[in-house]
C-alpha cells in the first residue's frame, strides 16, 4: 500500500459521527471555507491553513483503530469546505478506497470550475456518496444568503451526474430566506433534473453558531433569530418532494 506523505489542514475529527452519511463514520472536518452563509455555525473553520496538519495515513490510522464500529459506515469529509484542499481530499479518498472504506463528501460544490474538470473526475472516481448543500434555488437569493454565485454549484452537480456519483441533497430552512412555497418548488425543480439524486434531507435553522461568533469577536448576521421547529422542515420536505414528482411527470409527458 502506497505511503501518503502530503498533509492537509484539518480542523478536527469526529470519531463516531451518525448524521453525515450512512452508518457510524469517521468525520473529517477540513479547515478553510470561502462561503459566508448567513446561518453558518462553524465560523472557526473559515480561515485556511489553520488547524492541525495531518497526513492521509494519520487520518486513516484513526479509522483503523475503530474499524469495527464503521462496518456499516465509513469516512466523511466535511468542513469548512473540503474542495479547498482538492488534491489532499482526492488522495484521502483514493487511499480509503484501497482499504475498502466507504467515502462520503459533504460539500457546497462552490469551488467547481470547468477547467479543473479532470481533477474533479479523479475525485469522483473514489467518491461513493455526495451530500450536497443546496443553499437556495434562485441565483439572486443564493448570492445574498452565501456571498457567492450559484452557477458553480449547479455545474458541480452536473459533473457528479456525468460521473454517476450518488447525491443526497441537503437544504436548510431559514426564516425569510428559504421558508416559502416558491423556494420549495424551485428546489424540487432542480432535483427533478438529476437522476443521480438519491435522497433529500431538509433541516430547520438553528442558532448554535451564535455563541461561536461571539467567541471569535464576529457579528452574527442572524442575531436574535429563533430556532425553527422540525415540523416546518418536515412540511418543506414533503412540498419539495411533491414538486419533484410534478416536474418529473411533466418531463415524461
Amino acid at each position: 500500500m502506497t505511503e501518503c506523505k502530503n498533509t492537509g489542514s484539518i480542523h478536527s475529527l469526529e470519531t463516531f459521527g451518525t448524521v453525515d452519511g450512512p452508518g457510524i463514520r469517521l468525520v473529517v472536518f477540513f479547515q478553510g471555507c470561502p462561503m459566508r452563509c448567513l446561518y453558518c455555525h462553524n465560523p472557526d473553520t473559515w480561515a485556511p491553513n489553520k488547524g492541525q496538519k495531518m497526513t492521509v495515513d494519520e487520518i486513516l490510522s484513526v479509522y483503523e483503530k475503530n474499524r469495527s464500529f464503521y462496518a456499516k459506515g465509513g469516512l466523511t469529509a466535511t468542513g469548512g469546505e473540503p474542495l479547498m484542499q482538492l488534491a489532499f481530499l482526492t488522495e484521502l479518498f483514493e487511499a480509503a478506497k484501497q482499504r475498502n472504506i466507504h467515502t462520503c463528501l459533504d460539500t457546497s460544490g462552490i469551488l467547481y470550475r470547468e477547467q479543473k474538470k479532470e481533477a474533479y473526475r479523479q475525485l469522483f472516481a473514489s467518491t461513493d456518496l455526495i451530500l450536497l448543500d443546496l443553499k437556495h434555488s434562485f441565483s439572486d437569493m443564493h448570492r445574498i444568503l452565501t456571498g457567492h454565485a450559484q452557477q458553480p454549484v449547479l455545474d458541480f452537480l452536473n459533473a457528479a451526474e456525468e460521473c454517476r456519483v450518488s447525491v443526497i441533497i441537503r437544504h436548510v430552512i431559514v426564516k425569510g430566506y428559504t421558508d416559502t412555497p416558491e423556494e420549495w418548488d424551485g428546489i424540487g425543480k432542480l432535483i427533478a433534473q438529476h437522476r443521480n439524486i438519491k435522497g433529500l434531507e431538509v433541516l430547520p435553522y438553528h442558532n448554535m453558531g451564535e455563541a461561536k461568533y461571539k467567541e471569535l469577536g464576529l457579528s452574527y448576521p442572524l442575531k436574535g433569530m429563533e430556532n425553527l421547529p422540525k415540523e416546518l422542515a418536515q412540511t418543506a420536505r414533503q412540498e419539495i418532494l411533491k414538486s419533484v414528482r410534478k416536474y418529473r411527470e411533466q418531463k415524461t409527458l
